[in-house]
């Protein structure tokens, strides 16, 4: 089959790799007929995750047709249509138990689950993610082996398009789950650090969902574009502000702040000239410019929810202002499995459009062309889509001039 493999920083490649074979009786073979480049691709895409190797096949939102299945295998048949959620959860353990599928116990035996002694057990098993969480074969190929098959895949209707369902397997679930962890509702207010794909999608969970004022930052002039023309958002361009903490807290009622704010930045913030340093030399693992910036933004009381990922050791957490203001922290892998059905109600009824933000389509051959425009954020580039065996990139066929704020 054919399959997007790394080779190193800023190096992949589609190249014919052995096809995937079940393994476990309860795994399914899925012919993959669409997957995205996710931003926390891009992370992996740079060298900036640990414990990956040369031949790695990326991607963890995709879906597909059941080509094959394990002899254990109940829930699903052949032929069936279904979206992958990009947590591989058992189902059966404690903590799958309680919905809390990123933290499934069971999944995870890849060589680098050990790679941070005091995370025993491990987080659940990811797809296409590095060998800290299990180093299990992504969807950006093909074919995909698909484990724990009687609790993951998701079966979609067929009358919609795969661009309509697609994002079920991580981006939507990701921003719904950020939205609902930050606690707003109707008419609160709310600020959004990252105009990217969870970014965009999280202002469209909160505007159906009624929240009344919604700030978005980030320094791509054309996202803080889209994102105030199709979910009236209030931009701020950090290349312009120096601190939009601070023009977020004077246009809030009081100035006391936003109700809450989510960080879909992560990591990889711009940060200052002292955490690129520090991060140089390897004595800190992420920037923490965004967090601080969201500590700053919220009101006392409120809540930060983070879905941006985070690695390792920050410098200048301000731990003493959160807790001064008596902040609240969300944050963490999403538990995809847990706001399927209702998710894909809403797509149904058109409240929630994901497939708007799609920007770019183009074959699985060109894949590699495809995470070079998104990491340059070339061609205004928000999302980008890959079919096997499809045809040559095209932008997406979306009216950018129409306001979708009245169907989300």
């Amino acid at each position: 089959m054919r399959a997007m493999t790394y080779h190193g920083a800023h190096d992949v490649r589609v190249e014919t790799v052995p096809d995937p074979i079940i393994e476990a009786s309860d795994d399914i073979i899925l012919r993959v007929t669409a997957t995205a480049i996710c931003g926390s691709d891009l992370h992996l895409y740079r060298g900036k995750i640990p414990a990956v190797e040369h031949g790695d096949i990326f991607g963890h939102e995709f879906m597909g047709i059941v080509e094959d299945t394990g002899s254990a295998v109940t829930a699903v048949q052949r032929g069936d249509r279904v979206v992958i959620p990009f947590v591989i959860a058992c189902g059966d353990c404690f903590f799958c138990q309680q919905e809390l599928y990123a933290a499934c116990e069971t999944t995870n035996t890849g060589t680098g689950a050990a790679m941070n002694k005091k995370l025993i057990p491990p987080p659940a098993a990811l797809f296409g993610y590095s060998r800290i969480y299990g180093g299990i074969p992504g969807g950006q190929a093909e074919l995909v082996r698909v484990p724990k098959a009687n609790t993951g895949p998701f079966k979609v209707p067929g009358t919609l398009a795969d661009e309509r369902v697609l994002f079920l397997s991580d981006i939507l679930p990701t921003a719904w789950q950020a939205v609902i962890n930050a606690g707003v509702s109707q008419g609160s207010s709310l600020a959004i650090y990252g105009a990217g794909p969870v970014g965009l999608l999280s202002a469209a969970c909160a505007r159906m969902l009624g929240v009344e004022r919604i700030f978005m930052v980030d320094h791509h002039p054309y996202r803080l574009d889209y994102a105030q023309r199709t979910y009236g958002v209030i931009p701020i361009n950090f290349n312009d502000d120096d601190d939009p903490a601070d023009t977020i807290i004077s246009q809030t009622s009081g100035s006391r702040g936003v109700d809450g704010v989510i960080d879909a930045v992560g990591f990889e913030a711009k940060g200052s000239t002292t955490e690129t340093v520090l991060a140089t030399l390897k004595l800190e693992g992420s920037s923490g410019k965004a967090l601080r910036q969201c500590i700053a933004a919220v009101r006392r009381g409120g809540v930060v929810s983070v879905p941006g990922v985070y690695a390792g050791f920050i410098h200048g957490f301000l731990f003493g202002d959160a807790f001064d203001k008596g902040l609240t922290f969300k944050m963490g892998q999403t538990h995809v499995h847990r706001y399927l059905p209702e998710l894909l109600e809403h797509i149904e009824t058109g409240r929630l459009q994901p497939d708007a933000i799609i920007s770019h389509r183009l074959s699985l051959e060109q894949a590699a062309e495809g995470y070079k425009i998104f990491d340059k954020k070339q061609e205004d580039c928000r999302k980008v889509i890959l079919t096997p065996g499809g045809s040559n990139m095209q932008l997406a066929d979306v009216d950018d001039t129409t306001s979708l704020a009245p169907a989300v």
